[in-house]
This record gives C-alpha cells, sequence and structure tokens, in this order.
C-alpha cells in the first residue's frame, strides 16, 4: 500500500526539522569517499522538499551545516562549500517551480562570499512563493544562536528599552534566527544517531522525534511519510493528562 494514502490529511505538522546525518557513512560502504555521499544526500533533499509540497508540510528546516562541522579536514570543507554554491544554482529554477521559497538561519556571515552571494540570490528569486519554506541551518549552533538572543536582551536592559522584570520566553524568541517561523513539532535524525547536535534546542522543546537507522541518502520519501505517520500515531499533550486532551 502507498503510505503517502495512509496519511491523515488533517493533522499534518507544520514544521518538520531535519538532521540529515550518514552521508560520510553511507559513501564509505559504497567505497566512495565522503563528498560523493553528500552528492547523493541533495537527491534525498530534493525528493523531501517534494514530499512536503504533496502532502502540506509548510516549513522544513534541514541541518545542512553545523558550527562545529568548520573543524572536519579542510578538504571536505571545501568540497562542502563548492556543493553548496553549485547545488544552490542549480537546483533554485526547480524550487521556484515547484513553490518553494528558501530562508537561512545561523551564522551566514561565516560563510565564503560566493556562498553568500548564491544563497541571497536563490532567496530573493524564491521570496513570493508559499508552497512550501525550506530553511537550510547553516554555520548553525542553537547555543550560539541563544547566546546572541540573551546579549541583544541584555542590550535592550542597559539602553533602558527593557526591565528585567519584563523579560518572558516571548523576547527570547524574538531574538532567535527563527523568529519569522513556528516551532517544528516534528524533529527527524536519520543514521541511528539519538541526540540533537546543538539543533533547535529552544524551539524543540515540544516536537515529537523520530530516529531512523536509515542514511541520509538513502531517506526518500517513502521513509518521510514513514516519520508522518509515526507522527499522526502520537498523542501530544503539552504537559496536560490523556483524559484532558480527549476533552477538548
Amino acid at each position: 500500500m502507498d503510505l503517502k494514502q495512509s496519511i491523515n490529511k488533517n493533522n499534518i505538522p507544520q514544521h518538520v526539522a531535519i538532521i540529515m546525518d550518514g552521508n560520510g557513512r553511507w559513501a564509505k560502504q559504497h567505497g566512495e569517499d565522503r563528498i560523493f555521499g553528500h552528492h547523493e544526500g541533495v537527491n534525498s533533499v530534493r525528493e523531501i522538499v517534494e514530499a512536503c509540497g504533496e502532502i502540506g508540510v509548510k516549513y522544513l528546516t534541514l541541518y545542512a551545516f553545523s558550527t562545529e562541522n568548520w573543524n572536519r579536514p579542510k578538504e571536505e570543507v571545501d568540497a562542502l562549500m563548492e556543493l553548496l554554491v553549485s547545488t544552490i544554482s542549480m537546483e533554485t529554477p526547480n524550487l521556484n517551480k515547484k513553490g518553494v521559497k528558501l530562508q537561512a538561519i545561523g551564522d551566514i556571515k561565516s560563510l565564503p562570499e560566493s556562498c553568500q552571494k548564491e544563497l541571497q540570490e536563490s532567496i530573493d528569486i524564491t521570496s513570493k512563493n508559499d508552497t512550501v519554506t525550506l530553511i537550510l541551518a547553516l554555520s548553525y549552533s542553537s547555543k550560539w544562536e541563544i547566546v546572541n538572543a540573551v546579549k541583544e536582551i541584555a542590550k535592550q536592559v542597559e539602553e533602558g528599552k527593557l526591565k528585567t522584570t519584563e523579560i518572558t520566553s516571548k523576547h527570547i524568541e524574538k531574538n532567535l534566527n527563527t523568529n519569522k517561523f513556528p516551532d517544528p513539532e516534528l524533529m527527524i535524525r536519520t543514521s541511528g544517531e539519538h541526540r540533537i547536535s546543538n539543533f533547535l534546542l529552544w524551539q524543540l522543546a515540544y516536537a515529537e522525534f523520530y530516529f531512523t537507522d536509515i542514511l541520509w541518502p538513502d531517506f526518500r520519501k517513502e521513509e518521510f511519510f514513514k516519520a508522518i505517520i509515526s507522527y499522526q500515531n502520537r498523542e501530544r499533550r503539552f504537559g496536560q493528562t490523556s483524559e484532558q486532551i480527549s476533552t477538548n
């Protein structure tokens, strides 16, 4: 049976976040170097973006490059940056055709100028699209993001624009990179790892987690639909009891 037909269209997560893990291991299993796995992983990105459009997921955040990834071998980092530029350039017409809006979060200024330029051009070209918003987390660290939010709030207090007694969670959220987007309801991580690796620590507070042993280059539409169905079979209580949920 087609898994997509089993999905309840009335219970689709508005925002899905994915840690795309396993490209290097996939490449090793196929006797190739790590960058080959990253190239193949692009095909999975294309499929999952399409899948989101097909079932009605409005926001998709992909952990594409973490702050910690800068510590990888220089050859791999350079190859990843080249792949990022070429992929964005190549995929922008298709994203635009399918109504996908591209956005980015993270320390974008730390990326090479060629990456920043290509990224901004694609963001501008797709800015009016509204089928799916694809958010790339690039040179991203959730702790870095939260520290920056705290610094901004502290600055407002120093300037007398805000009292410490007035600070709420809303002030944190307003100063996060993700302030334009709703929090994810579902977080997926591939490759068998069971951690969130400094990814959206604040935003994932009430998200459902889905871990799979599938390596990212093998994670295609059917695997994504399995994650959606798993999400739909869970009871999201937000601190309430099952009885309270059933009567609301």
